[in-house]
């Protein structure tokens, strides 16, 4: 499903820092960027029309992987240079990837990569609604840059030419929506204010990720997971989104560590309640009332309660928990492999920790936490995420944690 080398590509992203020229208030980090993306491109594309969201999702983690390895190279500069050198650029990066990439799903995923890279009219729609998101994500950005970078020469004229480009995008009724500061807007701010929240807050990590960007790392491993377990195309859809936004409430309770929340008696459940109630009160209006049935699915709310970590199906309309989610491998079931995100979830705190560890950045915090989580890991439908967690650690140099753990147990 996965390797240690592509993780360490797409962690390598909380490192890669955005507008490094300019004065900023708070780190701006690629990895958040291309999380707030998925998050603008998931609503623009739901307004619109015959969008094949599994192409989406392709189209952006292919996107998202070409930048990590183009790192060096402004934006802008960049785009000029694909003008010119696209070819020349497009396969040094299948060569730089080609080893980590090259035995995921038999070899299908990389030459749809490559193929994505050389084709431009692949996945046009998509292309257009991600190009337009990524402005939209720059944009945000740019928005706390000009904050502390108005005493420069030059900033007034970067403003013009961020506002301008926005006219290229406003044929699609999210980005009109979106810059008229409608109610999607405010979902859009509120999820891109979760780049502020740092994960594992009381311990110093490196590199330090946000609650934004965790949530796109566990959308990547469920779309890997996906892939492998053969999803069909909703499913794997459903797994993906319902990663991306499973941590979406705490913009609005804060990101409470675990052993805070579990130690004390039935405190969980209070959380759990009060994550409704803001879902129901803060989130939910403002999303287009065309989807928020779907949105609510996603996040995990029925029945009174949120659980996006159970394994789902809707069946003549109702959802309902199964055990056996491969049963459902069908479109019209909208499943959701809940207990695989879950391990999704707690592999890439798993990450986290074991490469801050690496970097010889560790506390007691982090080396317990790995052990619990470790502890916690499975396997499901054939994919052994404890397995892929110990080969991960051997590769970044920590193993010595990990034997300690597999000692206890």
């Amino acid at each position: 499903m996965l390797n240690p080398k592509i993780i360490d590509y797409i962690f390598s992203s909380a490192s890669i820092q955005r507008w490094n020229d300019y004065p900023r208030m708070v780190d701006l980090v690629e990895l958040d960027k291309q999380a707030h993306k998925f998050v603008i491109a998931y609503f623009i594309a739901k307004l619109e029309k015959d969008i094949n969201f599994t192409h989406l999702i392709e189209a952006g983690i292919f996107e998202f992987l070409r930048r990590v390895v183009v790192t060096d190279i402004r934006p802008d500069v960049f785009r000029k240079a694909l003008q010119k050198k696209s070819k020349e650029i497009n396969s040094w990066v299948v060569e730089k990837l080609k080893p980590s990439l090259q035995d995921v799903d038999g070899g299908n995923f990389l030459q749809k990569f490559e193929a994505f890279l050389n084709d431009s009219s692949m996945y046009k729609k998509e292309r257009f609604i991600l190009k337009a998101a990524s402005y939209l994500s720059t944009k945000w950005e740019f928005s706390i840059v000009y904050q502390t970078s108005q005493f420069l020469s030059d900033i007034e004229e970067v403003k013009k030419l961020v506002d301008v480009e926005i006219e290229d995008y406003y044929e699609l009724l999210g980005v009109q929506k979106i810059a008229l500061n409608k109610k999607l807007a405010k979902i859009i701010d509120l999820s891109g204010r979760l780049r502020f929240q740092k994960r594992w807050a009381q311990t110093p990590r490196i590199p330090e990720t946000s609650v934004l960007g965790h949530m796109l790392t566990v959308a990547l491993f469920s779309y890997f997971y996906s892939i492998k377990v053969n999803a069909c195309d909703k499913r794997l859809q459903n797994n993906f989104f319902t990663a991306l936004f499973h941590d979406l409430p705490e913009a609005l309770t804060r990101d409470i560590i675990s052993p805070v929340k579990y130690s004390v008696d039935k405190l969980s459940d209070i959380i759990a309640e009060y994550e409704v109630a803001k879902i129901e009160d803060d989130i939910l209006p403002n999303v287009p009332i065309e989807i928020q049935e779907e949105f609510s699915y996603i996040l995990g709310l029925y029945d009174g309660k949120k659980e996006e970590f159970a394994n789902k199906v809707k069946i003549d309309g109702k959802i309902k928990e199964v055990e056996d989610i491969n049963k459902y491998n069908l479109d019209k079931f909208e499943a959701i492999d809940g207990l695989a995100l879950k391990q999704c979830d707690k592999l890439s705190a798993f990450v986290e920790a074991s490469l801050s560890i690496s970097h010889g950045i560790k506390s007691r915090e982090l080396i317990s936490g790995k052990k619990e989580i470790l502890k916690g890991l499975k396997e499901i439908n054939g994919v052994d995420f404890k397995q892929i967690a110990i080969e991960i650690d051997s590769e970044f140099g920590s193993s010595g944690q990990t034997q300690t753990v597999l000692d206890f147990e």
